[in-house]
């Protein structure tokens, strides 16, 4: 029976290893489909915490280091580390929000450090968290898992309006017509691209679109190259290189529930990846694939990166490719790592100007937010408590973008998670599905004969109906979500 089942491992697809140029080819492909979603959080936090062009660069290089890393844990692994599936790993939009709140309430000076302190921690409690929270899928089913990717997307959304405007708004060009058209070219570019290519280069329109953008910018006049100019062609990632880690509280509770939805994510995106390889994610495969996670988040600020989860477009291609390999990721992540080392790759992203990258933002943003719509088109929405939860939960994850100065009378330490609507609306949708459809499970239970005695066997959870429902609930759009 052991050996049967060694057998039928050795020779699954996932774990089958292809010829060099191959691996090396699709690797490379995987890359390129989430380069731009890597490189695009530090260039947001960056700015956000007082960096310089050249400094961004460096922050750039050292996500694109650490999103290898976490790649090599999650698809070779070790001990029971990693879900050993083609899963690729990369700094999450989750955490940008907050980030850049924690940045404008520390100054420029403690942002980064503050920041990486908060991402330790958040990385070690996710770690210690894993074996229990891999069983608790049942509790972050469509309804949770789709409010927050929507939230994801909207809340990033600003941030491409101002990039298309040119980014300071203090620039005596802020929202001029140059760089609201250039935004609109990029944004065009990217979406004739989407709809005349095919196959791998379809996967790529926002990269290609950047790059056709920035082509047209430098006789406009808005490339700047002095990032590059000053680059060196191989350099390494130093270790704390903005200054050894802080510990604040706020900015802590805010990375933890930061850690929280990546890990949900995460076990969404481990569901649908499983199913598409053919090798089904049980509970033992989200466990070590959130282990995995969490490790190389607590890693990354050792090299100057943020907190990392998956990358959901990935997922996307291996379903189109049908290469199955995580051989074939695990090449990405070693090209990731290679690119992480030398400046210069990661300083020639930094030429793309800001109108360009806001113009291509408004797609690439918008992918995620309509991902999360995708999520609730699954979410049984026509139930009446699950319309409630996605109303409140949006309602007030909202707050931060429709009226930033809403909460500005509460104590500093709160405007860290209150300033991120992704943070706070994902408390809301949990605390009001646990509410509406786990005490209780009143909903489910509507169309029983006895509505009291269901009632009684709801409290502890009645095994047979919740398990199944819970597992399709949670693994179901699963490949929706998106970084």
């Amino acid at each position: 029976m052991t050996g049967q089942k060694s057998e039928g491992d050795r020779k699954h697809p996932v774990d089958e290893t292809l010829p060099p140029l191959k691996m090396f080819t699709s690797g490379l492909q995987h890359v390129a489909a989430m380069y731009a979603g890597v490189v695009a959080p530090p260039m947001i936090v960056g700015p956000a915490c007082g960096l310089n062009a050249t400094e961004t660069a460096f922050l750039m290089g050292a996500s694109l280091f650490t999103a290898g890393i976490a790649t090599l844990l999650q698809t070779l692994g070790f001990w029971k580390v990693g879900a050993k599936l083609p899963f690729v790993n990369g700094v999450s939009f989750a955490g940008v929000t907050p980030m850049v709140a924690i940045g404008k309430a520390q100054g420029p000076g403690d942002a980064l450090p503050v920041i990486f302190g908060a991402v330790i921690v958040a990385g070690v409690l996710g770690f210690l968290l894993a074996p229990y929270f891999s069983k608790l899928v049942r509790f972050f089913p469509p309804v949770v898992t789709g409010t927050v990717i929507t939230l994801i997307g909207v809340s990033l959304l600003p941030v491409a309006f101002n990039w298309s405007q040119g980014g300071n708004d203090r620039a005596p060009d802020y929202g001029s017509l140059t760089n609201i058209g250039m935004a609109a070219l990029t944004f065009l570019i990217v979406l004739v691209l989407r709809r005349v290519l095919r196959g791998f280069l379809q996967q790529i329109a926002i990269l290609l679109g950047l790059i056709a953008g920035t082509l047209i910018a430098i006789p406009v006049g808005i490339t700047n190259f002095s990032a590059l100019s000053e680059a060196s062609l191989v350099g390494f990632p130093t270790p704390f290189h903005f200054g050894a880690p802080q510990f604040d509280i706020a900015a802590i509770v805010s990375m933890c529930i930061v850690m929280l939805v990546c890990m949900t994510e995460s076990t969404a995106d481990m569901l649908a990846l499983g199913r598409i390889v053919g090798r089904p994610a049980d509970e033992r495969t989200i466990e070590g694939g959130l282990r995995a996670d969490t490790l190389g988040t607590a890693l990354s600020p050792l090299f100057n990166g943020f907190a990392n989860s998956a990358f959901a477009q990935n997922i996307g291609l291996v379903a189109m490719t049908k290469v199955r390999s995580r051989f074939v990721v695990a090449t990405g992540g070693l090209i990731l790592i290679v690119l992480g080392l030398c400046p210069v790759a990661a300083s020639v992203i930094s030429l793309v100007p800001l109108p360009v990258l806001g113009g291509a933002g408004i797609v690439l943003f918008g992918s995620v937010a309509a991902s999360g719509i995708q999520t609730l088109a699954s979410a049984a929405m026509e139930k009446g408590d699950n319309a409630l939860i996605v109303a409140a939960a949006v309602g007030i994850g909202l707050i931060p973008i429709a009226a930033p100065d809403f909460y500005h009378h509460l104590p500093k330490d709160l405007l860290v998670v209150l300033d991120s609507g992704i943070s706070t609306g994902c408390l809301v949708a949990i605390v009001l599905n646990l509410a509406f459809n786990h005490f209780g499970r009143k909903a489910e239970d509507e169309d029983t004969a006895d509505d009291t005695a269901a009632a009684a066997h709801g409290a502890p959870g009645p095994p047979p109906p919740p398990a199944p429902g819970a597992t399709d609930e949670a693994g179901a759009p699963a490949a929706a979500p998106a970084h």
